[in-house]
């Protein structure tokens, strides 16, 4: 007896190992107990009698526990089965048969070749970073698919069952695209690209709800790069706006915006404005706008780009401080208003600070019950520009200048000042650290969690990840995307990708990582969900764009 239940056995893991798709379960046990009852009659024939009636008795209970499933619809359409057919019903887009059955559901943590495939096209289709894929369905995915379910009306849960790998398999598969009442992680990403691109005004418009204010930066960025304005971001919007070719929203003289106003309040605050913000950008703004450049590492020219709205938005922003030395239009701009107070007279608005300025400003100061320094900082300017700020005392005598005093006036404003125009933080072009801090640094963030757009410290996307790390080793560099690495520019560039060494930046199509020792790469890694150290694979070499030699 112990011989036949052996081969009911091998019998019935043959049938079911024919079934996996889960509507069909049904006709699967359909199938197992035809297999099963088939296998009887075959291995009954060379049984004893009473082997034979033993047998028979489990038949019944079989098939009565079978009459208790209902056929579905989806069961007249089962694939039929033969003993060479695949394992595993076809799904249009697999090109291959697995050894594992593919799951009925992939859910978090789940590992299966069929991921790989799955990573690939949602990559292909925008949902999903580019990177080397994996068999990991882990958090990136998870979130690229409940992005793709959202867009094509499905139920958001991140669960790729048959009828969802198919249509993400399918050649018929939509790209991605994003749209009005659209909310979202993916949405969150796009409105800071137009905030950093400068056509969002502020950063609390970045809400990963695709509202008003959104659609009309979308149509606007679509305006300036000659798109078709439909307020959508789809295929051809997505690329660009992480491209290097896109054109940011550059404002400049004669402007009036809800983006020139929150800049405007901005150095107010900073104690670059000397008028009050009212949206429009007139010479006040201009002459604000080159100040914050000078002192903050920025090309001086007076326009609101990009890079000028990070850095004038940035903790790291270096607020204004007019001392003793400097010259130029904004000192004439406090003069006057220190002219208008009581504290100097007017033909001591000369356009430089010199030391009756500086003996005002300390008057101004004590009066207004301010640290008293001399200098015009953002507390000093900002009551200074308040229309609160108290007038100079009735018995205080008004600074005048002496002859002395003039004459240096006159030399020191002719030659003119390098304060105001240079910078104490020491120029872009200038790295300091080394290949081996820079790989360090690298490795110190191993296993922090991959997110589209962050800069760290705690989080990444691959073009923050390389952003944060070079900056931590003294590299002044800017954050850009991957896209935009192609072509940075300062640094050795490596056009062989044999050439490749330890602390150079790696660019492939749509990623970018730090080379490690011994043919290995440090970089965020949306296919694995965090930063990794891993091995520089075939796939970097085929997408293999250029390198950049950092140090030496």
């Amino acid at each position: 007896m112990g011989g036949i239940l052996t081969e009911f056995d091998k019998r019935q893991g043959i049938a079911e190992k024919r079934i996996s798709a889960p509507n069909n379960r049904w006709y699967g046990r359909r199938a197992g107990v035809m297999a099963i009852t088939i296998g009887l009659a075959i291995v009954l024939a060379s049984c004893d009698q009473k082997q034979v009636e033993e047998t028979k008795a489990t038949i019944p209970q079989l098939v009565l526990e079978d009459e208790t499933l209902t056929p579905t619809q989806a069961d007249e359409t089962v694939m039929a089965l033969t003993p060479d057919g695949p394992i595993l019903p076809s799904v249009e887009g697999v090109e291959a048969e697995f050894t594992d059955p593919i799951p009925d559901y992939l859910r978090h943590g789940m590992r299966h070749p069929i991921v790989t495939q799955l990573q690939e096209r949602l990559m292909m289709l925008g949902f999903m970073d580019t990177d080397e894929p994996t068999d990991l369905y882990g958090d990136v995915t998870i979130n690229a698919v409940k992005v793709y379910q959202r867009q094509n009306k499905l139920a958001q849960d991140g669960v790729v069952g048959p009828n969802t790998l198919k249509a993400i398999l399918s050649p018929d598969a939509k790209y991605y695209a994003a749209q009005k009442d659209d909310d979202g992680d993916d949405i969150s990403r796009i409105q800071q690209r137009l905030y950093e691109l400068g056509y969002l005004a502020t950063a609390d418009l970045v809400t990963g709800h695709f509202g008003d204010s959104t659609e009309i930066a979308v149509k606007k960025m679509q305006e300036v790069n000659e798109l078709d304005q439909d307020g959508k971001v789809g295929r051809k919007t997505m690329n660009l706006l992480y491209s290097e070719e896109v054109k940011p929203n550059m404002l400049s003289f004669g402007e009036t915006s809800e983006v020139v106003l929150a800049a405007q309040k901005r150095l107010k605050l900073l104690g670059y404005m000397t008028s009050e913000p009212d949206g429009n950008y007139g010479n006040d703004t201009v002459m604000a706008v080159k100040q914050f450049q000078s002192r903050n590492d920025q090309v001086v020219d007076g326009y609101l780009g990009p890079s000028t709205r990070m850095a004038l938005n940035s903790d790291m922003a270096v607020p204004n401080g007019l001392r003793i030395g400097d010259s130029g239009d904004t000192i004439s701009k406090v003069q006057n208003m220190l002219s208008k107070l009581g504290y100097i007279n007017a033909a001591n608005v000369t356009g430089y600070y010199g030391e009756v300025t500086e003996n005002a400003v300390k008057l101004f100061q004590r009066t207004n019950n301010l640290s008293v320094d001399g200098a015009v900082g953002a507390q000093t300017m900002t009551m200074l520009t308040s229309g609160s700020a108290k007038k100079a005392p009735a018995n205080a005598p008004r600074q005048t200048t002496s002859s002395s005093s003039s004459s240096r006036t006159q030399t020191s404003g002719g030659g003119g000042s390098t304060s105001s125009g240079g910078s104490s933080v020491p120029s872009t072009g200038s790295a300091s650290g080394s290949a081996s801090s820079l790989i360090s640094v690298a490795k110190s963030k191993l296993g922090s969690p991959y997110v589209w757009g962050a800069k760290g410290p705690g989080s990444f996307d691959c073009s923050g990840f390389v952003y944060w790390c070079l900056n931590q080793v003294g590299v002044r560099q800017s954050y850009i995307t991957s896209s935009g690495w192609r072509s940075v520019g300062r640094y050795t560039k490596i056009t062989s990708y044999s050439n490749l060494r330890a602390g150079d930046i790696i660019v492939v199509s749509g990623h970018v990582g730090i080379v490690a020792e011994g043919g290995t790469v440090v970089d965020a890694s949306s296919s694995n969900g965090r930063v990794v150290h891993r091995s520089l694979s075939s796939w970097w070499q085929r997408n293999f764009i250029c390198g950049w030699r950092i140090f030496g």
